[in-house]
């Protein structure tokens, strides 16, 4: 499956209007009321995605001023191809002059047998703001993972901000203190365009300035719930 969805957010003065709100099944886009002179709309997915052979892609666009909060709804759960084929889920995200979004998904789950691909890729104008969180489940309850390669890149002003890929689920390298110590949920929260704040790290999570701006968070737990708390 093959699937395209589009959401444009612009500001008319007063308050962020979506000129543009495309669906694709099982890409569903869903707005609601926000506060403020924000727009709130929530990504939902219409049918079981992504399969082994999807190739999934959500295009966003936040115009100058705007302010777009974008979030999940339930968790997405890569699952396998009849044949072993890998998925591919792209969300590509461009920010103008003085505009605001927050992406928010709900977990990522890597079922058993599954090859999931996920890319985020931003484009910020110097003065936009960003927040993004991801996170990663290793498996249902008592499942074995499959495989999930994850990418960041993210450049404000056309200068890079982060670029990072993990890949996991083999289970050497998950175990190994390099990658995941053994531990089955990892959050990886960005913020660029915020408060300045300071590098600091506790129980398995860690907080790093970048050096173009902006804070990388990771945070490593047996499960989704503890790996939430520090943020």
């Amino acid at each position: 499956m093959k699937a395209h969805a589009r959401l444009t957010a612009c500001f008319d003065g007063s308050r962020t209007v979506l000129r543009e709100l495309r669906s694709m099944a099982p890409l569903t886009l869903f707005p609601r009321r926000g506060p403020g002179s924000t727009a709130v709309v929530h990504l939902v997915n219409s049918a079981t995605s992504p399969l082994g052979g999807d190739d999934l892609l959500l295009s966003v666009r936040v115009g100058p001023g705007a302010s777009l909060r974008l979030s999940g709804v339930a968790a997405t759960l890569a699952l396998p191809g009849l044949h072993g084929e890998s998925s591919l889920s792209t969300v590509d995200v461009v920010v103008e002059e003085g505009g605001s979004l927050e992406y928010l998904p709900e977990p990522t789950v890597v079922t058993a047998r599954a090859r999931h691909n996920a890319v985020f890729r931003a484009s910020l104008a110097s003065d936009a703001y960003l927040h993004t969180r991801e996170v990663l489940v290793l498996g249902r309850a008592g499942e074995k993972p499959g495989s999930l390669t994850t990418s960041l890149s993210v450049t404000r002003g056309a200068v890079p901000v982060v670029r990072q890929t993990l890949s996991v689920g083999d289970p050497a390298s998950d175990a190994s203190l390099a990658v995941l110590a053994g531990r089955r949920v990892l959050v990886t929260d960005l913020e660029v365009g915020g408060p300045e704040l300071p590098a600091a790290s506790g129980e398995w999570w860690s907080r790093t300035p970048l050096a173009a701006g902006g804070t990388l968070m990771t945070s490593l737990a047996p499960d989704a719930v503890t790996a939430l708390r520090p943020f």
